[in-house]
């Protein structure tokens, strides 16, 4: 549907440098895709210098591993493998025209992100209350080998990063929640729904290497 020179598609009105609303979509697909590539570059190289260092000094990697609670790891895992899910059921809901199933679908995924933020809060918690902390903060005394304080600088930065991207994660996820309940995307128009949505898996996944990494090293 076009009114003048304006292209509108499900309500939505396709910005005036695209020709088609499938022009909009190819793009926006695209722009995203070379995003998430330098999001995996980012975390590619921490991930190196990881496994770098892990091969250096497997037992204190196997010492600070034991200072994590793998069934809060777990749980967390669990967490955000439910919120794929409901992010893909999400997208689903719109293009079949249900749009009170969106706009619960995506509430259920962002309190699964809450969820997750929480729980990773009482971590930091108990790491900061034992003195387990990166760098020149680190406290512990009851250390068996030298350098502990590096694990926990690798713990901190690789999910502290990953735990900054949930949070913005979440913000777009409400933002879609607010706009699905105006009605604002059905089967011709969903968009930022996958555009989130690839951005969320992405999170997802990259806390799957992160889960083993971490907490089951040793």
């Amino acid at each position: 549907m076009s009114s003048g020179n304006e292209i509108i598609v499900g309500g939505h009105k396709v910005a005036h440098h695209f020709e088609s609303a499938e022009q909009e979509f190819q793009a926006s697909k695209l722009g995203i895709w070379l995003f998430l590539c330098t999001e995996i570059l980012m975390f590619g190289g921490l991930f190196v210098g990881y496994v770098v260092f892990h091969n250096i000094y497997p037992e204190m990697f196997a010492e600070g591993a034991k200072h994590l609670d793998w069934k809060l790891g777990s749980l967390n895992t669990v967490v955000l493998l439910v919120s794929s899910f409901t992010m893909v059921l999400s997208i689903y809901y719109a293009q079949t025209n249900q749009s009170k199933k969106t706009s619960n679908m995506l509430l259920i995924t962002f309190l699964c992100g809450l969820i997750f933020m929480v729980i990773k809060a009482f971590e930091y918690n108990h790491k900061i209350h034992m003195g387990l902390l990166p760098g020149e903060l680190f406290t512990y005394e009851n250390a068996q080998t030298a350098n502990l304080a590096m694990y926990f600088s690798f713990y901190f930065l690789m999910t502290g990063l990953h735990g900054s991207h949930v949070l913005i994660g979440m913000g777009l996820i409400f933002w879609l929640w607010l706009r699905s309940r105006k009605n604002e995307f059905n089967k011709d128009y969903y968009t930022p729904l996958e555009i989130v949505g690839l951005f969320w898996h992405l999170v997802d996944v990259i806390w799957i290497y992160l889960f083993p990494l971490l907490y089951l090293v040793g």
